[in-house]
């Protein structure tokens, strides 16, 4: 595998760059660019002040922050894809009966860099069979 970098674009003089917290964390923490307050029971989109250059055969997935999600924050949406230059935005749903606030510059939300497949789309007029066939949503008995 090649060395490759994560090229990253401050869009705002005030961004604070992602980094991972350990060199070792599957995630970059992405900071919040201004303070707000999110009300309860309701959704913001938030600002970071970045752009990425995400590697062509991987997708950028923003998800939750463990000490976030435990005060009732949650992620929605997410999905960055590689051909994407413009401002990344957070979009964080506060689950709980009171008022969140934030303040600039802390970390809000995690970045992946997953792998991807790039694969053509072809119409199919069967599908090689398994043991789960179709059994979806509760099909397990739990």
């Amino acid at each position: 595998m090649t060395h490759q970098a994560l090229r990253i674009k401050k869009v705002d003089s005030r961004a604070v760059l992602p980094k991972r917290a350990h060199p070792e964390d599957a995630g970059l923490d992405l900071h919040v660019l201004e303070s707000v307050r999110i009300p309860a029971g309701q959704g913001v989109k938030l600002r970071t002040g970045i752009a990425l250059e995400i590697p062509v055969g991987c997708v950028g997935m923003v998800a939750d922050r463990s000490s976030l999600a435990a005060k009732g924050l949650k992620t929605a949406g997410g999905i960055i894809d590689a051909g994407y230059r413009g401002e990344v935005h957070i979009v964080l749903r506060n689950l709980t009966s009171e008022e969140i606030g934030l303040e600039a510059g802390d970390r809000v939300a995690q970045l992946l860099l997953v792998p991807i497949l790039l694969l053509p789309v072809e119409e199919a007029t069967e599908l090689s069979s398994t043991t789960r066939a179709a059994g979806g949503f509760g099909s397990t008995g739990r």
